[in-house]
Parts: C-alpha cells; structure tokens; sequence
C-alpha cells in the first residue's frame, strides 16, 4: 500500500484526495458540506463527524415562525477491502413553531442512515502523469485526465420510529437509500469537484431524489473553503440549497468546521449555520504499514545476505582455481 504524501491538497478536507489509496496522511472530512466523497477512510480506519447547527424557518402560506437547533453525527470506518467504508449517519434536530393561534414543539431523528460505500472506479489508479523535462508549458497546461471522476456507489437503509414529527408517515418504517458520487481533481489538487445523485426512501409512498453538489479549494495547508448546492424533490416536501464554509486543520487527525445555508423560497424560507469537528483514530492502520515495513526491509536484507553469500562463494571458487593454474 502507497502511503499518500502531504502535498497543497491536503487542505481539501472536506473531498479525499485522488491517488492510489483511500488512506491519507492528514484526515479528510466531508463536513462541513452535504456530500459524501468518492473514497474510504482507509481499511481499520475509525472516523467521527460531530456538528451542531441552529435553524431558523418561517412558512408565509402556513403563517408559522421556527427555531431551533440540532446536532448531527456521522461514523466511518473502513473494514475488509481498502475500497469500502461502513457509514452511521445521525441527526437530531428540536425546534419550536409559533403560529397567531399557538405554540408547540417538535423534537426527534431528522435522519438514521445506515449504509455502505464501495469505490468501482478510480481514474489515478497505475496512472502517472508524464513529466516534460524540456518544457514548463507541457508540464502546466490543463490535465485532460483530470475530467475523469472516480466513482462510488452507496447502498444503505433508513431507520424511522413511529410518531416521528419529521416523518411524512406515524408508522415506523425501514427504506432503502442509494446514491451515485463522483469525484474530480482539478488545478494540481486545488480544486475538488464531488457530486451525489441520491434516491431515497425508494420503497415508501412519497420517495425523494436529490443531487448534492460541492466545490472545494485549497488555500493553504490549513485552510480550506467550499460552495455546495443542494436540491430534493418528492411529493412531501421540495427544495434547493445553498451552503458556503471553511474548515481548519488542528492537527493531521482532527480539523473544525463552520458553515451557513439558505434557500431561495417562502414556503418555508430556511436559514441556518453550524460550526463543527472531525476526528479519526489511525494507529491500527500505521501499525500494519509499520509492520509491512518491516517485513519488506527483512526481505530485502534476506535478499542482500543471499546475494553476499552467492559473491562471497564466487570469489572463493576463483581463488581456488588460480591456485592451480
């Protein structure tokens, strides 16, 4: 396994970089924007998402003022194959609504996603791109190979309880969740480009699909920032997105976080903004490239010490000859 070197990209957080592994030496996060990245943590890999956000809705056709907050959590962990990636994704949100006749609250799981992701394609795998040693203009110019995304799949499933006020049905119910994302890396790795084509709650009466879109750049190697639009159209509910923010990289395992989004209608008018943190644990993942390294530096000295050891014989075969010649 090739261990990827930090170059300027790594301050892409929020998109993983596209190379020859999942894993990277600097955590890569898809807060603070909605997309999901085409590439896995990395196999052993534990990773946590943690967010808080307020809300602030207002519904001229049902004459209703909202507030509130919400907090959300998503786990990754990379098992079995250096391409897959287990996902929980949680979100909680509590608000209280105030209409010219009464006040009431709502609070429960706006979200419990659970799921899978596999990258079936990565256009950087055995690709080296050719240097020209003769020309600063070859070697500058746009990269065609560039407009190639990697691809992954999701397959997961949605968890409502029953009576949930977020929920489109009283019942309980578990329904399936796809999603198609596609990764791009522009401008020598300034420039991320992810998109998701979501289906969601296929199997229930009012399915929803959706598309998330994130555009991220690299200022330095702790600051990154990105735009992202986002839209979902079923018949319980409709919208499109806006969001815009930055992240900070604390450390090559932690970064922070902090965004705002709106929308563009009245029907309600969404605003809200949240600030938040990543976190993944990779000692397991270094100990196995230790111990990798280990072995091939024990191989390449078995190899040296044969090879000594066939000189060595060599040289003694020749002394033995020319002693009697």
């Amino acid at each position: 396994m090739l261990k990827i070197k930090n170059l300027f990209i790594t301050a892409l957080f929020f998109a993983p970089q596209i190379f020859f592994a999942q894993y990277t030496d600097v955590i890569n996060s898809n807060r603070p924007g909605e997309t999901m990245s085409a590439y896995a943590v990395g196999k052993s890999v534990f990773q946590a998402e943690f967010g808080v956000y307020g809300i602030k809705e207002k519904h001229d056709l049902l004459d209703y003022d909202a507030s509130g907050f919400g907090t959300d959590l998503t786990l990754r962990y990379g098992a079995f194959l250096e391409k897959l990636e287990f996902i929980l994704d949680l979100e909680y949100q509590m608000e209280n609504f105030d209409t010219p006749y009464t006040s009431y609250k709502k609070n429960n799981f706006r979200q419990t996603v659970l799921g899978a992701k596999y990258l079936i394609y990565d256009p950087y795998k055995n690709y080296t791109k050719a240097k020209n040693i003769y020309s600063y203009k070859a070697n500058h110019k746009f990269d065609w190979h560039s407009l190639i995304p990697a691809v992954s799949i999701f397959a997961g499933a949605n968890f409502v309880g029953a009576d949930n006020p977020y929920s489109f049905s009283p019942e309980s119910s578990i329904s399936p969740k796809i999603a198609l994302v596609t990764q791009n890396l522009f401008g020598g790795g300034k420039w991320v480009f992810v998109t998701n084509i979501i289906a969601d709650y296929i199997s229930t009466d009012y399915p929803s699909y959706g598309y998330v879109l994130t555009l991220t750049h690299g200022f330095n190697d702790k600051w990154s920032g990105f735009i992202e639009n986002q839209g979902y159209k079923s018949d319980f509910y409709s919208d499109a997105i806006v969001r815009g923010g930055a992240a900070y990289l604390l450390s090559p395992d932690m970064q922070i976080d902090a965004s705002l989004s709106t929308n563009f209608k009245n029907t309600p008018s969404i605003f809200y903004g949240g600030v938040g943190i990543s976190w993944r644990y990779d000692g397991r993942y270094k100990e196995k490239q230790m111990e990798f390294k280990k072995e091939e530096k024990a191989k390449k000295n078995k190899d040296n010490d044969m090879e000594r050891r066939e000189t060595d014989y060599q040289e003694q075969e020749r002394k033995r000859k020319s002693k009697y010649e």
